[in-house]
Parts: C-alpha cells; structure tokens; sequence
C-alpha cells in the first residue's frame, strides 16, 4: 500500500507480512491513519479534511494478491474493468482539495458504489466501536447461515419471499375501497345496458323530430290537404277544371296566330302538373298516420333521447361514444376482478411453497445453532470466560420475514448460576470485543475475506485475557492475513510482523513514519509498550517474544 499526503503522512509504502500483522505506537503518531487508508481502499466516504495541510490532493494505492481469479474476473468483466494481472487487483483512490474524488480498479475509473462492493469481499474491518455490530440480529443470523452453509436454502427462501411481496404489491393496487370499486361497476354496467338498450344510431335524432312534428300536427294537415284536394279538384269551382277549361279559348288562338302556339303548350303542362299535384296530396293525405299509438311511440323516442342527453351528451353520437366508454371500462374493471381473484389463488400457492421453504432453512439453522454455539463457547473459555454460557437462539416469528420464519439470537450468561440473556442486553465492549473475537474464530474456516483488520478491538482487557487474544489473532493469521492496531504488548507480541508508527518532524512539518522492527528494536517496542526500556521491561518483553515464538 502507498499513501501519500493522507493527514500526517507525507508519502509512505508499506508491505504488511503474511500472517498476523501488528501495528503500534506512541498515542497521536498516527496508527489510525493506516486504517483510514484501507477505508478509502475498499469505499468508504471521505472527508477533504484527511488531505494533507498544504496540498491539493492524497492518494492512496493498494495491491491486493488474488488467491483465486475464477470469481472476481468474470465480475470485474460485467463490470467493464480490466481483470486481474498475474493474481494482483490495483485499487486507488485520490481525494482532492475540490472535493472532486476519484477511485480506480485495475487502472480504470470506477465508481465508488462498485468499489464499496467490491471492497466488501476483500477487507473484513472491526474498529473500536464495530464490535458492536455483533450485537445486530441481523449480523447474528448472518454469522448462523454462514457458519450453516446456508447460502441455497436462504437463497431459495428470499426468493420466493421476494414473489410473494410482488403478488402482494399487485393485490395492494387492485383493493382500494371495495365498496366504491362496486358501487363503480354497478353505475357502469347500468349506463351501458341503458344506452345499448336505448338502440341509438348515429344521425336518427333528426329524422325523428321530423317524424314527430308531422305526428303531433297530424289532424290539422290532413285538413288542409283536403281542403287543397277540394279547391284542386272537388269543389264545383276547382282550379283544375278552370285552368281545364281555358284549353279550348287557347286551341282558337292558337288557329287565328299560329305563332301562340307556345301558349297551348304551356297551358298542358300547367294542367298536368296541377292533376300531378292533386294525385300527390291525396297520396300524402292518405299516408298520414293519425293512430295514437304512433304518436305515443315516436313521444316516447324523443322523451327517451332527451333523458340519455341530460346524463350522457349534447347528441346521439356522445350518448353512444358514452355507452361504449361504460362497457369497455366495466370490461376493464371486471378483468380487474378476475386478475384479483387469480392473484389471490397465487398468493395461497406461493404462501404454501415459502412455508416449506422456510421449514427447509429452519432445519438447516437448527443443525447449526449448537455446533456454532459449542465452538464459541470453546473460544470463549480461550478468552477468560472459563464458566460462561454461550446459546445460540431461535425464536419463530408470526409472519414470515425477509430471511426466514425465526429470528436469530446470541445469548450469553458470562457469570456462572445467572440465565442467559440477549447478547446485545448484558455485555460490556470488553466483553463484546472478545466474543466477537471467539466468533470469528469459530467461523474462521467459513469466511472467505482474505484480510481481518482489528483496529483497537483489544482496549478494556489486560493481563491472562490479552494473550488469550494475541493468541486467537495469531490462529487466524496461519488462514489469513491479519492486521491489528494495538496498544497491548501480548497482542504485540504474538504477530509474524511488527510495525511502529513513530513521528518525526522535519522543515517544521510533523510527519508519521512506518518502520518494521525486529530483534532487539522490537523487544524496545514491546518493553515500551509494557511501560518502560528498563531491564525488567526489557526482559518481560524477550519473554514475551520468545513464548510467541515458540507457539
């Protein structure tokens, strides 16, 4: 790792051991600059405020050495970065003063959601105060399904747990208010039954009022046609047999002046058409319905279509476009009806099968739940609890979750002759720190994040208790590289690699360095550590050393 102008380092690299790996230091020398550099490594938020005084901008760079690239490539891949070259993942990440930031993998810029994902399976980190994130139910269940090889029944679970929420979701949306939903069909299917009982066409609302006023005036026309028909024709003055009779005064002019004879023409025609005109009423005067019963049907059209306009339009056309609106929206509305029916026989059905897969994971979480509770109750005797009790509990819930049917908690008695009581309701941090400590012990051969960092988890403990926890630091490191900051020299003591974070000042700027210490100079660190270079110290510490050595 190379960081440069990060806080009070100026331009640093540094190789931590394989193994366990332990940093010290004098207090404000700058240990938790190293953490904060794998922070920014592995995507977590940062502060322009972490850049040195003085310049623009701080880099942090890290290699990380891929055991197995079968996984990470094909991801890097569907990500649209470059794979890994001969086993090495580059991770670097620059702050600027501008506060524009930029993160890079395998030299290709990235985003920092995408490196907090991918920072997630390379870096398990635990600081002074994420002990406490083993006191989450959520991370308690966790550690069971890992520790379980739970992975497909989980799976498996959530995602029909996943369905069920879905058909859920759909049924949501097509409840509402039942009542109205109802009262909404019921008007529909009425207005479209009205209208299409009503038998409407387009256009006829003319022709019946026509029709209508004929109907209504009925007596008085068939009068007047008759009175036409008898000046016409009946009466013994008829204008027929007049303008008849003038044929014969027209046919003697017409002998005297030939020239007149248009006139003879004109009066045939006129007589013609007046015997035409008294044929045609006679015919419409017969034609003319005078029943009762006509006129109340066509009253009774007008009276109908009027009541449709009132509710549905200004003209027949909307009355009908209306009809048809109501008839397709209650087809919509009863589908809606139907697709509520089928969704609810889907939700029994998925219900059904998320209660057998449910079973399925309890009985993998219940196989389990002993043999992890035995593991870290032996790691927890390591670590001082010599007569604790350590369960892991189970406890069914009422309704389904999103990760099963029960919930997962740790319970712990520390003191002989009390009952065990929740975890996260008893426990001191000293005591959080160590059973977390026991936990990642017991789990060690199913985690698979390469590198443990321990950030100060070890405060509050002393004595017997700091070398049972050098010691579980040291058995995780023979699985994987382990870092720990640390102020206790049996901690110390146990890693493969020391490093001391000292300061040095310099053209009157403060700057933290990072030396590796072996031999006598790290039996000083050690003996500072325990509270002085004197030769007692001194001593303590080549004990220390040579014990750690010899395990």
């Amino acid at each position: 790792m190379r960081i440069r102008n990060l806080a009070l380092v100026e331009d640093l690299t540094w190789s931590p051991g394989r193994g366990f790996t332990v940093v010290t230091g004098e207090t404000g020398a700058g240990k938790s600059i190293i953490v904060g550099a794998l922070k920014l490594l592995v995507g977590e938020r940062a502060d322009k405020a972490l850049i040195r005084s003085g310049e623009d901008a701080c880099t942090v760079e890290g290699v990380f050495e891929v055991q197995d690239r079968t996984c990470l490539d094909p991801q890097l891949a569907e990500l649209g970065l470059e794979p890994c070259e001969d086993g090495q993942l580059l991770i670097k990440r620059v702050l600027t003063s501008a506060g524009t930031n930029r993160q890079f993998i395998n030299g290709s810029p990235t985003t920092l959601a995408v490196l907090k994902g991918l920072g997630d399976g390379l870096v398990d980190l635990h600081g002074p105060h994420d002990h406490q994130s083993i006191l989450s139910p959520e991370l308690q269940r966790a550690l069971l399904d890992s520790f379980a090889g739970a992975a497909a029944p989980l799976g498996a679970y959530c995602a029909v747990y996943k369905q069920r929420g879905e058909v859920e979701r759909s049924l949501a949306a097509l409840h509402g208010d039942d009542a109205a939903f109802e009262r909404e069909c019921a008007l529909l299917l009425f207005q479209a039954n009205e209208v299409e009982a009503a038998g409407l066409k387009a256009g006829e609302e003319e022709d019946l009022l026509a029709r209508y006023a004929v109907a209504t005036q009925g007596k008085r026309i068939l009068e007047l046609s008759k009175q036409v028909l008898l000046k016409l024709v009946d009466a013994e003055d008829a204008a027929l047999g007049k303008v008849a009779g003038v044929g014969r005064s027209l046919r003697e002019i017409e002998r005297l002046d030939p020239s007149a004879a248009s006139l003879s023409a004109a009066h045939v025609r006129a007589v013609t058409e007046l015997e035409e005109l008294a044929s045609e009423i006679q015919r419409y005067g017969e034609g003319l319905e005078l029943d009762p019963e006509h006129l109340h049907r066509l009253e009774d059209r007008v009276n109908l279509i009027e009541s449709l306009k009132r509710k549905y339009g200004n003209t027949v056309e909307q009355i009908i476009a209306h009809g048809e609106s109501a008839a397709e929206r209650y087809e919509k509305l009863n589908s809606r009806v139907e697709e509520r029916s089928r969704l609810q026989a889907e939700w029994v059905a998925v219900s059904a099968d998320l209660q057998r897969k449910a079973k399925i994971l309890r009985s993998v979480r219940e196989k389990a739940a002993l043999p992890l509770a035995k593991g870290i109750m032996s790691h927890l005797k390591d670590l001082g609890f010599k007569r604790a009790e350590f369960a892991v509990h189970l406890e069914p819930l009422a309704q389904p979750g999103p990760f099963g049917m029960e919930a997962v908690e740790f319970r712990f008695a520390p003191n002989p002759g009390e009952p065990s009581k929740p975890l996260r309701t008893i426990a001191s941090s000293g005591e959080t720190s160590r059973v977390m400590l026991a936990v990642k012990s017991a789990l060690a051969e199913q985690d698979t994040i390469p590198l443990l960092v321990f950030d100060e988890i070890d405060a509050n403990v002393g004595g017997e208790i700091a070398h049972a926890v050098g010691a579980k630091m040291q058995a995780l490191g023979k699985a994987r590289q382990v870092l720990c900051i640390s102020h206790l020299p049996q901690v110390a003591a146990k890693a493969a690699h020391h490093f001391v974070v000292s300061k040095d000042y310099s053209g009157g700027r403060t700057v933290s360095l990072l030396q590796e210490v072996n031999g006598p100079e790290r039996a000083e660190e050690v003996a500072r550590m325990l509270g002085g270079k004197s030769e007692s110290a001194l001593g303590l510490a080549r004990t220390l050393l040579l014990e750690s050595t010899d395990r």
